[in-house]
């Protein structure tokens, strides 16, 4: 049996799947009409700006929208990277960043930490790429809500301005780590412990809002304003990632939105939901707190805090699906097994919560099954991970600077979650717990990984967004810098952590035995990689702003793609995506190497009769 033939079999299997709308693998040839999905909304009646104001700052558009997201979350990331530089110094080269005492350092953890992982990621992620893609890929004029989905933009601005109002009130930010555990975070001592938390609590809770209005919006898209066809399982990965990760933050949030609205309360008017029976060794008293549980907080905090984990990356693992498909030119391998891994690493993240708690005294039955769980959730990732390279295998693999960026996405995911593997284990995190061994997994996994996915994304999403493609040697030059600094920066960090190095420590004098000279070495190295990494990126930010102008003009498809956001009329695509007419799909978004076709894509808008399929295929 040939290859060839092994190939196409493969490909008549998954399509004659996918194009029947019930889902069942019907066998049968593929008519015009093929089960076309009727759009269960009418006709969207858009609101259409005419002057600067309403087309770009109080715009409906999703797509400016997206872009809105996409600029304000850098611009936090951009403070919360200059916050880790100046971390950094302190670790490597304290006598050269004498200018910081110990609160700043424990306040620029915090503020790094926070603005990383929510203000960040998670609005990059949902709210940047899920406004942005959702819309367009699932052949929708727009959000279903789009004056919801505007409000959700300026709540979330107003979070971020609330957030960043804390530097400037009296006592700084709070210095509490950015899981704010109390009763540390609201009791004298800690810096920002009195307007600091305030208004980080503040900042959340209105960000929680904003996610919740945005996140109202991607669901109800996905499930009621589809195009005609466009069934569930004919949407690219990238909507299910997106899909299924808003459903984790419309759950979990509130976890997180209570506890912020408690401990508010126990800073402002006294209560104690978390605030246990304290005496104050400076007063020389009694605190008017009596009863509360800070273990209850950890619970509420990890509840919303683990499942935040694969709000960021279930969105990672479905842009990048659709970046191999494209550069490899393979139809995903395992298509519906790769959306049940998504449906089923989204349920498991809520039983897994408390393996970061391992040390907070739980029973050891407790501790027992979420290690248990925290294995078992390694399951379905794996599975996603052996997909992902059975697709490459055999591909037409095309080393563009997205695949490049995909590639080590799959390295990097793979190592981090190798090391939580060990981290998930009761008896080895409680040695490792809170040492550097923790902050390396951690970025690896919840920094490194998505942050190259969403380079890989722009790279890839940016002629249609622009109608121009980046600079492919600059893009190259970012891609090598970015993949082997971060190697450079984190992998000393496991072996730090083996030697017993704590983490959120401010300096290390007296402490030789934990701290030796090597472990100093390491830190002055890891502080200077880590500074120009950082500075590396400016590359990116100029390749966006140079390409932008004299950037190649792209065409509607750069990339001879197959799914609906790269077949619209025009690009970019105007405020209504697709013209007079939604487009009708026919078949699945991963038709790549369509036995008899001319071409080796077929986009979803073509039908059977529109691709020959010859008997001689079946019969070899």
């Amino acid at each position: 049996m040939s290859d060839e033939y092994e190939n196409k079999t493969g490909y008549q299997a998954q399509s004659s799947e996918t194009i029947s709308s019930g889902g069942g693998g019907d066998s049968g040839t593929v008519s015009d009409v093929d089960h076309v999905r009727p759009a269960e909304i009418p006709e969207q009646d858009l609101y259409h700006g005419h002057s600067f104001i309403t087309k770009w700052v109080f715009c409906q558009d999703a797509k400016v929208i997206g872009v809105q997201y996409f600029c304000l979350a850098t611009f936090t990331g951009i403070i919360g990277l200059i916050l880790s530089w100046l971390m950094r110094l302190q670790l490597g080269f304290p006598e050269a960043a004498g200018f910081m005492t110990a609160e700043h350092y424990y306040q620029f953890v915090t503020m790094h930490g926070m603005i990383m992982v929510v203000y960040f990621l998670t609005a990059l992620f949902l709210g940047g790429f899920g406004n942005y893609l959702i819309p367009l890929m699932v052949g929708a004029r727009d959000m279903v809500f789009p004056y919801l989905n505007m409000v959700s933009f300026w709540m979330f601005f107003i979070a971020v301005g609330v957030l960043l109002a804390s530097f400037f009130v009296p006592g700084g930010p709070t210095g509490a780590g950015w899981t704010l555990y109390p009763p540390q975070a609201i009791t004298a001592g800690t810096p920002g412990a009195e307007w600091g938390i305030i208004l980080m609590l503040v900042s959340l809770i209105i960000f929680i809002v904003a996610a919740t209005m945005g996140g109202l919006n991607y669901v109800t898209t996905v499930l009621q304003a589809r195009t005609h066809g466009m069934t569930m399982f004919r949407m690219p990965l990238t909507v299910w990632g997106i899909f299924v990760a808003t459903i984790l933050a419309l759950l979990a949030f509130p976890a997180l939105f209570v506890s912020g609205i408690m401990m508010l309360l126990d800073t402002t008017i006294g209560t104690s939901f978390f605030m246990p029976d304290m005496f104050s060794a400076n007063q020389g008293t009694a605190l008017d707190y009596t009863g509360g549980s800070p273990i209850l907080f950890q619970h509420l905090f990890w509840f919303f805090g683990h499942p935040e984990v694969y709000i960021v990356a279930l969105p990672a693992f479905g842009l990048v699906s659709d970046l191999i498909s494209v550069h490899a030119r393979r139809s995903i391998f395992g298509y519906r097994m790769m959306v049940w891994a998504i449906v089923v690493i989204g349920v498991l993240s809520f039983v897994v919560w408390a393996h970061h708690m391992y040390v907070s005294g739980m029973n050891p039955y407790f501790g027992f099954f979420f290690a248990v769980t925290t294995l078992v959730i390694a399951v379905p990732t794996a599975l996603k991970v052996y997909n992902w390279l059975l697709t490459l295998w055999r591909g037409n693999i095309h080393l563009t600077v997205p695949m490049l960026f995909s590639l080590a996405f799959i390295v990097t995911f793979l190592v981090g979650g190798l090391t939580g593997l060990f981290l998930g284990n009761v008896v080895v995190d409680i040695p490792l717990s809170d040492t550097y061994f923790v902050v390396a997994h951690f970025h690896m996994v919840m920094g490194v990984a998505p942050v190259l996915v969403v380079f890989g994304s722009i790279y890839h999403w940016y002629p249609k967004i622009t109608g121009r493609m980046l600079h492919d040697g600059i893009g190259k030059l970012h891609f090598w810098i970015t993949f082997l600094g971060t190697y450079l920066i984190y992998f000393p960090m496991h072996y730090l952590g083996f030697l017993g190095m704590p983490r959120r420590y401010y300096a290390w004098e007296g402490y030789q035995v934990i701290n030796p000279e090597s472990a100093q070495s390491l830190n002055a190295f890891i502080t200077v990689v880590a500074i120009s990494v950082g500075i590396s990126q400016l590359l990116f930010l100029f390749n966006m702003v140079y390409s932008y102008f004299k950037g190649k003009p792209s065409g509607g498809n750069p990339w001879k793609a197959t799914s609906l956001e790269w077949l619209t009329p025009e690009t970019p695509p105007k405020h209504g995506n697709w013209g007079p007419s939604l487009p009708v799909v026919h078949r699945w978004a991963y038709d790549y190497g369509v036995p008899g076709a001319e071409l080796d894509y077929t986009p979803q808008t073509t039908s059977g009769e529109e691709v020959p399929i010859h008997e001689s295929d079946h019969d070899e």
